[in-house]
């Protein structure tokens, strides 16, 4: 066993420093003046071939790999002090300091509070097992979120955390570790100085986290990251709150894909179609006709890999004729309705698959670890299977092209790419290419995921280089946002599950993947009950995928029209989704700069309010909107904590205002999907109802504001949803600022070349004590209603609602930029 105790040396290398240890060298580089990599090794190889990395500071060996993706930056130079006693490292945004005797690391940041700390003394070690392992201090009560999909609360404190991804169908949706995806960053915040600091771990072996859960009387407090194998490739990333740090992570790991809009819609899914024994296809179309007959929207439906069965095995690649008689002619007939599929691909390959001699042919399959000539056999669907080799060039190709001939040439953009976490591997060295190096699978399963995402969207832009593709993945790693839109697996139907994707989900967000979901009433076990299936659809809506996906255990089908007395209220809460589509699709625009979560922990946007850091079930949707579903059977009331700082309209009683910092108990019916706009919130929305958000466009505009002393922005963003155009500058960003209280003023300030959709704007401002006393657009008086019908008939104007204590103003989009003025100064009616 080897313990990193004692200092032996630093020398300066091109834009880092080597500081040796008894047993292993460290090499400190700074990506950037927050973000710093400290990478103890024991072999002191420190070879650079990252698949996760997307902003570098030195050469990678596959950087061809990911040309276009990845960006080189130039190493920032610190000021470097050594003394007796430790080194210092300092960049004017933080200081890493050095500590020789006993040796550690300590992270400060620029006002010289403590971010992050080594258990000094012994922090790094090589156990007899060959693992290595890496201990850092904590305080007693410290917040850790993130560790990418994790199950139970989103405060890890006193948890136990494994990185090993698992097909963990119909799992415990509180108590359960692992789920699918194998991401080793978490952000540490102190209760004390309210400060954050982010921690990842560049290695993919399978790993766990000890956060706090062990105690020795012999030690500070302390956590430990432990994996099998690897270097402690350590970055440390300061930026004190959580929302930097999210920023700074997907700025290392890859900023989250711009999907398209369909993305965004409803998917419908069930395995009960493709699983019928013929004409499956007819079925499917059916169902689409009955989505619209009962006035649901829809913008896709997820092919489950029933149409790809042959001899009752599933087959990737393959069409069943007898399920699908013509697979073009389908997936065109789908596309006219504004439904286009999401086939099912699967990396597992059955030793049955009636093409497997021509797969083994082209050398595509992880190899087994005895003998090398032959592959890798693990448990797959319906029998044993070898699995794809995305570490190899030649069978990325290989695989890249039978997407392209068999399902993207047929007639989709869209890919699921589903079963790919790999477990059933048991062999942990059996092997890969790892791009002409050779490893192991235990080195590098969890990457399998993320590059299979990687080569659905290479067969997109391959096929078509301006569409944009939509990948779907169930598992994934660090930088699965770059590719990829993903659902927390296979959850059972419960009200647990309901209540503890919430979690899940947020959790995610916090660890670079805004785009997650869950399947709508549970895709494992019996098919939800009324009341539960509501209350997830009004869940769901939320999220950044909906869509109702089932595969019950009692031969039902979960579909929005299931239960006849409850079907408004479900069609209602689709409907809202997608009159929330500004709104929603300007959040992924904005997750795309920054990495900020659609759905957010409250913590994310309120990191100053204690109250906050333990809130599991409540969450943001987007900045402005606070949301607290009903998540309890029966629930007649729900209580929800109004983060403080700030005043709280409630969105279900005209605009009820509530002051910040405390707890409230609302009456809930089933229609209520508790909602608060926050003091000065901007929410934009479709006044028309959208029914498809790829093909239909906002045409009625409608913003809810709720001014506050501090300047608000936001920045509404819109493009043709579907193509590439974007990039080539064919987008409509419009800002919209909202300064000023006695006098407010909205600003919009249009930016790019797409085409303004809108034809009239209606803008409801809150203001709860007095009207205003005059309204004018970019310097003319809009004229004022005092009677509710007389305004809804004029094409613009203003209006005072007393019942809501806001004023409503519409006027015709003018199509350039413009200020709209809200006096709400005294007016002196009787002229003393």
């Amino acid at each position: 066993m080897d313990v990193c105790t004692k200092f032996a040396g630093i020398e300066k290398l091109e834009g880092s420093w080597l500081i040796h240890t008894n047993c292993a060298d460290i090499k400190v580089v700074f990506v950037t003046d927050e973000i710093v990599r400290v990478r103890t090794s024991f072999d002191k190889e420190f070879a650079e071939e990252s698949y996760v990395l997307m902003t570098t500071a030195w050469e990678d060996r596959l950087d061809p790999l990911f040309e276009g993706e990845r960006t080189r930056v130039n190493p920032v130079i610190p000021e470097v002090i050594e003394t007796e006693k430790e080194i210092s490292f300092s960049t004017g945004k933080v200081r890493l300091v050095f500590t020789k005797d006993p040796i550690g690391f300590d992270l400060y940041d620029k006002d010289g509070s403590l971010l992050y700390s080594d258990l000094h003394g012994s922090p790094c070690t090589l156990d007899s097992n060959h693992r290595v392992n890496h201990y850092s201090c904590m305080d007693e009560d410290d917040c850790f979120y993130g560790f990418g999909e994790k199950a139970g609360i989103l405060n890890k404190n006193k948890a136990f955390l494994r990185q090993r991804a698992t097909d963990a169908m119909g799992y415990d949706a509180e108590k359960m570790d692992t789920l699918y995806k194998h991401i080793p960053f978490y952000i540490r915040l102190n209760r004390n100085t309210k400060k954050a600091v982010g921690v990842f771990y560049h290695n993919f072996y399978e790993s766990c986290f000890n956060m706090g859960c062990e105690k020795s009387n012999y030690w500070h407090r302390y956590t430990y990251w432990q994996a099998d194998g690897g270097d402690i490739d350590l970055f440390l990333m300061g930026g004190n709150t959580i929302s930097r740090i999210v920023d700074n992570y997907t700025f290392l790991t890859g900023r989250p894909v711009l999907l398209p809009k369909r993305a965004l819609g409803y998917q419908g899914s069930s395995m009960y179609y493709p699983e019928l024994e013929k004409d499956s296809d007819d079925a499917v179309l059916g169902f689409i006709d009955t989505v619209k007959e009962e006035g649901f929207p829809i913008d896709g439906f997820h092919l489950s890999s029933g149409y790809t069965s042959y001899d009752n095995k599933r087959c990737v690649f393959t069409w069943n004729t007898e399920r699908f008689k013509d697979p073009s002619a389908y997936f065109h007939a789908m596309q006219e309705k504004g439904a286009e599929n999401v086939p099912n691909i699967k990396p597992g390959i059955l030793l049955c698959h009636p093409w497997f001699d021509e797969f083994f042919g082209k050398g595509v399959f992880v190899k087994d670890s005895k003998n090398p000539d032959e592959f890798a056999v693990g448990s797959w669907w319906g029998g044993p299977g070898a699995f794809w080799d995305f570490t190899k060039p030649e069978a990325r190709e290989a695989w890249k092209q039978y997407v392209i001939k068999n399902l993207i040439a047929v007639g989709t953009n869209s890919i699921w790419n589903d079963n790919c976490e790999y477990d059933s591997i048991l062999d942990k060295d059996a092997i890969v290419d790892f791009d002409g190096k050779g490893g192991t699978i235990g080195q590098l399963k969890p990457i399998m995921s993320t590059l299979m995402c990687k080569l659905s969207n290479d067969a997109v832009k391959e096929h078509d280089e301006n569409m944009r593709p939509y990948s779907v993945c169930r598992s994934g790693c660090s930088g699965i946002q770059r590719y990829a839109q993903t659902w927390c697996g296979d959850n059972y139907t419960s009200w647990k599950t309901l209540k503890y994707n919430i979690p899940i989900i947020t959790g995610m967000g916090l660890s670079g993947q805004p785009n997650e979901g869950a399947d709508i009433g549970g895709f494992s076990g019996p098919a939800p009950e009324e009341e539960l299936f509501v209350r997830w659809v009004q869940q769901g809506i939320f999220q950044g995928r909906f869509s109702i996906h089932s595969a019950s255990n009692d031969n039902t089908v979960t579909e929005p029209w299931m239960f006849k007395s409850s079907t408004d209220l479900v069609r209602n809460a689709i409907l809202l989704r997608y009159r929330m589509e500004p709104y929603i699709y300007s959040c992924e625009y904005e997750a795309t700069k920054n990495g900020a979560p659609i759905m957010r922990a409250l913590v994310y946007e309120f990191q100053d309010d204690e109250n906050t850091y333990d809130n599991s079930f409540d969450f943001m949707f987007g900045r402005s909107l606070l949301v607290a579903n009903v998540i309890e059977k029966g629930a007649k009331t729900r209580s929800v904590y109004l983060p403080k700082g700030c005043k709280w309209y409630d969105m279900n009683d005209n605009y009820r205002c509530y002051e910040g910092g405390q707890t409230i108990e609302v009456p809930v019916t089933m229609e209520t999907i508790p909602m608060f706009l926050r003091e000065g919130g901007i929410m934009v929305m479709a006044d028309n109802q959208l029914m498809n958000m790829e093909n239909d466009h906002v045409k009625d505009l409608k913003l809810i504001l709720a001014p506050a002393e501090e300047d608000s922005r936001f920045v509404m963003y819109e493009d043709d949803g579907k193509t590439n155009d974007f990039k080539k500058g064919i987008f409509r960003k419009t800002t919209i600022n909202v300064s000023g209280t006695n006098v407010v003023n909205v600003d919009f300030t249009g930016e790019g070349e797409y085409g303004d959709t809108v034809e009239s704007v209606m803008v409801e401002m809150i203001r709860k004590d007095r009207s205003p006393f005059w309204i004018t657009l970019d310097g003319e008086q809009l004229e004022h209603y005092l009677n509710r019908k007389k305004f809804e008939a004029a094409e613009s104007g203003w209006y005072y609602s007393q019942t809501e204590r806001a004023v409503l103003v519409k006027y015709k989009n003018p199509g350039k930029d413009v200020r709209l003025t809200v006096s709400f100064e005294d007016f002196d009616l009787i002229g003393m």
